[in-house]
Order: C-alpha cells, then structure tokens, then sequence
C-alpha cells in the first residue's frame, strides 16, 4: 500500500485530493496549518498532522512523523489580489514564503529518501495564471510561475535517481480559498489604491459575468493521482476545463 503526503488540506483542491486518494486504499498523510479532524473520513489509513511550510522546525517533525512516503504533493498556497503598488513588501515576501520557498522547503525535506531508494514522485500545484497573464495577481503569478520553473529544473536534476517531478496546473475555481483568502489580506493594507479602483471594479464585474467553464476541485485530485500513477503522463497536467484550453492556447 502506497503512502501520499499532501500539504495544505484543510479545504479546496488539497482536501478533495486526500479524499480521493483515500477511497482508491492508499495511506494518507494529510497536513494542515490548524488540524481539523472533520473534514475528512475517519480512517485507519488517513493521518491528519500539523504543519507550516515557513517553519523549518515544523516541517522536519512531519517528514520525520510521515516515515516513508511514495508521493509528495505541494498544494499549500496563500492567495493575493492588488496592484503591485498596492502591496506591501512584507506582504510580497509572506506570499513567497508559503507559495514559492514553502514548495522548496518541503521538496528538500523528503529528497533525501526518494534519491536513496530511487523512487518518488513529486507532485507541485500551481495556477493557470502562469499560462495567462492577469492584472491584479502580479504577485501571485510570480510566486506561482517561479514554482513552475523550480519544478522543470528539479525534473532534470532528479531523473537520474528515478524520481519523478510533475506540475498540476489548476484553473480558476470558486471552491477554494483562494478569494476569502486574498481579500482578508488585502483589507488589512487597506485596499486597493485608488487609482486602480476603476480597473478592479471592471475585472470583478466581468468575472462575475464569466460564464467559461471553471475548475472543480475534483479536477485536480484527478490530475495528481494520474500524475502520482502513470509515468507516461506529461511532466505539466493542467486541471479544469478552463486550464485545459488555456494550456492548448499557450502551445
């Protein structure tokens, strides 16, 4: 029976992933900032452990708690909305310090074990933003596509150990966090500045609008098992009908 480490599970596209890998009989390491035993099934093989992926202390006592692993997926993630001048430089460097060096981190922690056994497989979610360009997420979309770039390096670096290096490319999906997210922290810099208030008002009216087809959660849990269990599958999965044409544009 195979053992999958997932981070950021508490909702969205973490939690969906650690559900569906436990009802397909794998052992679940499912972590969490705040732990929550609710939101998941009880089972005898699913494990709910603490971690923050800016701590290394935390991070250690998870990789060392987890024991062997087959699959790392690296799904923790803080959202950001603002114009570049809106945003604060301590807020820019938190949103790498989960988004970006969070991924690094946890990456390096469990390489160690991968390389020795030559097997493993490396699991980063990203964002379709790395394929398109929006206003107002400058931030997030660096934080995102420098993860994208780390994976594809990290790839070649680690094929000669027989550990495996994907990236799930998710697209726009209301069933994350990601706006609850994004907003909290963009009311405490106090907003948007005001000369790009026309410009937020018209993005949020026309994705209001917006009747594309979106990512579901499910999507992504799907691309991570197809990335964690077919190694003739593409190093970048996007997830979500909209990430799916998005990627086909961007060919």
């Amino acid at each position: 029976m195979k053992t999958i480490l997932i981070t950021g599970c508490s909702s969205g596209f973490g939690l969906e992933t650690a559900r569906y890998f436990l009802d397909r009989g794998w052992n679940v390491v499912a972590t969490m900032r705040t732990p929550r035993g609710d939101v998941l099934p009880p089972s005898q093989h699913l494990r709910v452990l603490a971690l923050d992926v800016t701590d290394p202390q935390s991070i250690s006592k998870v990789v060392e708690a987890a024991g062997p692993i087959d699959v790392l997926v690296n799904n923790a993630g803080v959202g950001w909305l603002n114009a570049l001048e809106g945003t604060p430089m301590n807020v820019v460097r938190a949103v790498f310090e989960t988004n970006t060096f969070g991924t690094m981190a946890v990456t390096q922690a469990v390489l160690p074990q991968f390389r020795q056994r030559k097997a493993g497989v490396i699991v980063n979610v990203t964002s379709s933003v790395t394929l398109r360009s929006l206003p107002l997420l400058s931030v997030y979309t660096a934080s995102k596509a420098a993860v994208n770039a780390f994976t594809e390096s990290l790839a070649l670096e680690l094929k000669p150990f027989n550990v495996r290096v994907a990236l799930v490319i998710p697209g726009r999906s209301p069933e994350t966090r990601f706006g609850e997210n994004a907003r909290s922290r963009m009311q405490s810099v106090g907003g948007f500045p005001e000369p790009y208030a026309g410009l937020a008002q018209s993005i949020f009216a026309r994705l209001e609008q917006d009747s594309t087809a979106l990512t579901q959660s499910l999507d992504v849990a799907q691309a991570v098992w197809c990335a964690a269990n077919d190694p003739s599958s593409p190093m970048r999965l996007p997830a979500g009908a909209d990430a799916v044409a998005l990627a086909a544009e961007s060919r």
